[in-house]
């Protein structure tokens, strides 16, 4: 491998969404595609079955709430190709509605993976992207629903084009506090753990996207947040409209961008469509 040689990566994609986004990705992009998943075995059968098909992916074991396993990811990424092209945060988790767990532990599990987590793969990997790089935050419809079921106060906090990453964290943290206080709906938060990440997601989307503005605007790097909808996987249920393949367009949709776009940077896109945030 060398530094010339294109590189993509979708966390979570064993299964479901991301193995769907990978098996695309293997079609369409001109470089190597790397599946990533937290369980070997698991990530591993996934590589074989995209190769009995005649795709090629590559695997690399990653769990994107263990800095050393990201870091790890990160060495490799800057030795075997000198960077990274194209980035797909999809790893992610969802409780059942119906699981008894209770909220704070559910609020404290889920903002683990799906902010925190995302957060990290960004802080250690958003250097390495090359010019013209691609990345692509999943977000989902949930996250809005719930974003229009905060308090006036927060929604004013969590749209600000000013807000900063700290004080993003500093929400997703009290939102945890304030389940586990008991005290969450009295504070202006929805009911759903789920949702609040996927806020925190979105917003992230948009500080990264300003810093990188700010910081490396001649390279063209664009990154966005989307809604792939409600797709029929392990987390969305076998009701769901979509299958994973067609819940795969809009991610593709940004990860392919073409290279001389203009846009969408800062985004978060549903149907291919930017929405108003």
């Amino acid at each position: 491998m060398s530094s010339s040689t294109r590189v993509a990566l979708v966390t979570g994609a064993n299964k479901g969404l991301g193995f769907a986004i990978v098996r695309d990705l293997c079609r369409r992009f001109p470089g190597d595609v790397v599946l990533t998943a937290r369980d070997e075995a698991r990530g591993r059968a996934a590589v074989q079955q995209l190769q009995a098909e005649g795709l090629s992916p590559r695997f690399h074991q990653l769990d994107i709430t263990d800095r050393q396993s990201i870091r790890a990811l990160r060495d490799f990424l800057r030795k075997e190709y000198g960077g990274l092209d194209v980035l797909v945060n999809n790893a992610a988790i969802a409780f059942q509605l119906s699981d008894p767990m209770p909220t704070s532990i559910k609020a404290e599990v889920t903002m683990k993976t799906n902010f925190f987590g995302t957060r990290d793969i960004c802080i250690e990997l958003l250097p390495l992207m090359k010019p013209q790089g691609r990345v692509v935050n999943m977000s989902s419809g949930w996250g809005f629903k719930a974003l229009e079921s905060c308090s006036p106060e927060l929604q004013q906090k969590l749209r600000s084009e000013t807000i900063t990453e700290e004080e993003l964290v500093g929400l997703m943290n009290k939102f945890v506090e304030d389940t586990k206080n008991g005290v969450h709906r009295k504070e202006g938060w929805p009911n759903t753990a789920y949702g609040v990440t996927k806020i925190g997601v979105t917003v992230l989307s948009r500080i990264h996207a300003r810093k990188l503005s700010e910081q490396r605007g001649g390279d063209k790097i664009l990154l966005n947040a989307c809604s792939p909808g409600w797709v029929r996987t392990d987390m969305g249920g076998p009701k769901a409209p979509k299958s994973p393949e067609e819940g795969a367009e809009t991610p593709m949709y940004l990860a392919l961008l073409p290279l001389d776009a203009k846009g969408r940077h800062g985004e978060f896109v549903s149907e291919k469509k930017v929405v108003q945030w």
